[in-house]
């Protein structure tokens, strides 16, 4: 199984998603420079990682958007192929238009880094399947702009088609509906600001992420 990993200018995350995939699926993924045009061939899952690329510039992911990289990604994506994006890689994703809304700065006007409860809502996707719907876990959050808002017709459909994939258990960043993971329309792209690639491995203190990517690789490998 083929995955790869985007990396922009800025990016701070990539190695640990990177490292995520490959002990979940046994392979390296490719990392991928956000100038490059193409992704490896046959690539079957991509991974859009966290940090400050283009160091948060205008908006939060807005030029990370229109790097050469995302064409191939969305072109992509509308094949089919699972795109994960991570924090800043949820904000490249609704900057790319792969998803809707935007993230704007927390309520509170700082950055918030801590463990988050959140609630499961959908269990029936690519990424959460071996989760439970109605099932809380424990993901770490750091992220300065994770404040997720959306018109109120656009949270009405996400709500209705099962789209918001995770939760708030509690107040964290002031998101519409406290959300804090949502999928597309056709469930192979999920963004979400919580890290799970920081919840993956014993050492970690905590492995609540690790079943995200457990599932995803083994669903996509069927």
């Amino acid at each position: 199984m083929k995955s790869a990993v985007v990396v922009f200018p800025g990016s701070n995350c990539d190695r640990d998603l990177a490292v995520a995939f490959e002990q979940v699926s046994g392979a390296k993924p490719a990392m991928v420079w956000h100038r490059d045009t193409e992704l490896p061939d046959g690539v079957d899952m991509i991974g859009v990682p966290g940090g400050f690329s283009y160091g948060d510039y205008l908006r939060s992911g807005a030029m990370a958007a229109r790097s050469p990289v995302m064409r191939a990604v969305a072109a992509a994506a509308a094949r089919g192929v699972p795109v994960l994006g991570i924090c800043n890689g949820f904000q490249i994703l609704t900057e790319a238009g792969l998803l809707p809304g935007a993230l704007m700065r927390n309520s509170g006007l700082s950055f918030v880094c801590r463990p988050a409860e959140l609630r499961v809502e959908n269990s029936q996707s690519l990424f959460t399947s071996r989760y439970a719907k109605g099932e809380t876990i424990t993901i770490p959050v750091a992220h300065h702009d994770g404040n997720y808002q959306a018109d109120p017709d656009t949270l009405a459909r996400l709500e209705g088609e099962g789209r918001v994939a995770f939760r708030y258990s509690g107040e964290v960043n002031g998101s519409a509906h406290s959300i804090a993971g949502i999928l597309n329309e056709a469930g192979n792209v999920l963004g979400m600001m919580p890290h799970p690639e920081r919840a993956a491995e014993e050492a970690h203190g905590n492995i609540d992420g690790r079943r995200l990517f457990e599932g995803l690789f083994e669903l996509v490998g069927a």
